[in-house]
């Protein structure tokens, strides 16, 4: 059985618990160094992406999570997690810092504010057994890819919608709240994906 993390210091900490545990996974919530190294992979979940950012800073995980992800250690951001995991952020702030696991550039808040938050089904590729009911919250999207950047979901489900979830490697991202509806399966690909890193 993996371990895997919630990186627990903002956003819904306990519901991605609930999906990784109802996945078949070992979770463990992750606030400081010593917690961080004792998982298998790492959900950081949405929030707010420059908070998140600082917050890492002031626990003092940022460079530590950093040179995990460096040694390719699987990481699931959803949301402001997608954030996170971007090399570039278009509208977001000059104190922003990012990790650069996946070479994408992102635009935050790019559905709209918080009024403009709506729901859709999803065609996710890797996600069996129909649509993933999806919950856009203040969402990003992902204006680019760079080479070995998987697109796996794009909104509307047209070729040319926004692009919302992507993968590379055993690194994956989503704009939307998996956590979010009752639905486990995105949770259960990461797992997975831990599992075969």
């Amino acid at each position: 059985m993996v371990t895997i993390g919630v990186l627990a210091l903002q956003g819904d900490v306990a519901e991605h618990a609930r999906a990784l545990e109802n996945s078949g996974a070992r979770v463990s919530l992750v606030r400081r160094q010593d917690e961080l190294a004792r998982v298998d992979g790492l959900v950081i979940p949405g929030g707010e992406s420059t908070t998140m950012s600082k917050l890492l800073v002031s626990f003092d995980l940022f460079d530590a999570l950093g040179e995990r992800i460096a040694a390719d250690m699987p990481v699931y951001g959803t949301c402001a997690g997608m954030i996170m995991l971007a090399s570039t952020v278009l509208d977001g702030r000059d104190d922003q810092r990012c990790f650069g696991a996946l070479d994408m550039v992102v635009r935050r808040n790019a559905f709209g504010r918080q009024i403009d938050s709506y729901e859709e089904d999803l065609d996710v590729e890797g996600i069996e057994e129909g649509p993933f009911h999806a919950v856009f919250i203040r969402a990003p999207w992902v204006e680019s890819v760079g080479a070995g950047v998987e697109v796996i979901a794009r909104a509307g489900n047209r070729s040319d919608g926004p692009i919302v979830a992507v993968r590379r490697g055993a690194v994956m991202a989503t704009s939307f709240h998996p956590e979010v509806g009752g639905d486990d399966r995105m949770h259960g690909l990461f797992v997975d994906m831990v599992a075969r890193a």
